[in-house]
């Protein structure tokens, strides 16, 4: 006669470890209310009496999916393109939720102007992560009803004070501050910045409010006529420095709100009988993968996507939890390529430089 083998419980687990159930369930979903070596512990255990969580019994006590949905803003309505960052950043946090233990449901923004009803109530998931919200004007409304209904959500963009908790970010305003610098370094002093800076897109404004800062510490003048409207496409960036050049107001630097940007006002530059770094140099933002592989080679901001990610999740999890989280600002770091080399000023200029320090075009 063969009998059936018993699975083991968190009860067992607890038994073993000398702890109440309640501490098992907190461990085995990496609670930080549990100290790291209980947690490590605990997992030990568990792993030596083969549990597995039933997830399905537990979504029906607890009513959680152990399901996150991850939201993205649909850039491009016709193609659904997806900005290359956020892919980056959407590999990162799959891999997080799975640590977690958590599956990931991902969908498009628009297609909803109740996100909370469409996941939450109706048991979808257990909590939203927005990447990226377009203008932001247009979807304020939507932000404060999910802070309104409860829901548990973070943004991946720049805080926002009537929200307070709710979004993690890369420190714009320092990013922007490393590139002006950089350039400077290279002996630019008239630097253009191409992305638009209204109320709509707060994260690019910070990064325009920085690198006019950090003219104004250089004892420069920031010149409102070398600031051009774009959002992070290509073909807009290539647009936008057309109209740089259109307007004859001398440059020889550029930041680029995106490297989406970069890579377009690199393009203008180019085809206008420009050359990158020696009579213009361009910093993008972003650090996307084919970042270090175009011509040439973009010197960028980088956000660091793999902490982004794991944060995101972190966060989202502990909201869940019910526990409290603060809206932090994450470092960038500034990675040198060929696009803006460290002494771009000192490369044979293509001509005599005008009178106004500027080069001419060839």
């Amino acid at each position: 006669m063969r009998f059936k083998t018993l699975k083991p419980t968190s009860l067992d687990i607890a038994h073993r470890a000398q702890v109440s159930q309640a501490t098992v369930s907190r461990a085995l979903r990496d609670s930080p209310l549990v100290r790291p070596e209980t947690r490590a512990r605990i997992r030990q255990i568990a792993d030596e009496l083969h549990y597995r969580t039933d997830r399905s019994a537990a979504g029906l006590r607890t009513r959680r999916s152990r399901t996150l949905a991850l939201l993205l803003f649909e850039e491009s309505p016709d193609q659904a393109r997806i900005n290359p960052f956020f892919l980056n950043m959407l590999g990162h946090i799959t891999r997080a939720a799975a640590r977690r233990g958590f599956d990931l449901l991902l969908s498009f923004q628009q297609q909803s102007d109740d996100w909370h009803t469409d996941y939450e109530v109706c048991n979808r998931a257990d909590g939203l992560i927005l990447l990226g919200y377009g203008d932001y004007t247009l979807s304020a409304d939507r932000l404060r009803h999910l802070a309104k209904s409860g829901a548990h959500f973070v943004i991946w963009g720049p805080v926002i004070e009537e929200l307070p908790g709710n979004y993690l970010s890369c420190d714009n305003a320092l990013g922007a501050r490393l590139a002006t610098r950089h350039l400077l370094g290279a002996g630019r002093r008239r630097i253009a910045f191409v992305g638009t800076a209204g109320e709509q897109f707060p994260e690019f404004r910070d990064r325009y409010g920085a690198v006019c800062e950090t003219l104004r510490a250089a004892g420069l003048q920031a010149d409102p006529r070398l600031q051009a409207d774009a959002q992070s496409d290509p073909a807009e960036g290539y647009a936008a420095t057309l109209r740089l050049l259109g307007a004859e107001v001398p440059f020889d630097g550029i930041v680029a709100a995106s490297d989406m940007i970069a890579i377009g006002a690199i393009r203008a530059l180019q085809e206008q009988g420009l050359r990158v770094p020696q009579d213009v140099s361009v910093v993008g933002f972003d650090d996307i993968v084919t970042a270090a592989f175009y011509s040439p080679p973009l010197t960028t901001v980088r956000q660091d996507t793999a902490l982004a990610g794991e944060r995101l999740v972190d966060h989202v999890i502990r909201l869940i939890d019910g526990e409290e989280v603060r809206s932090t600002l994450l470092p960038p770091t500034l990675v040198v390529r060929e696009s803006c080399g460290a002494d771009a000023s000192a490369a044979a200029p293509a001509e005599a430089p005008a009178a106004d320090g500027t080069r001419r075009r060839r």
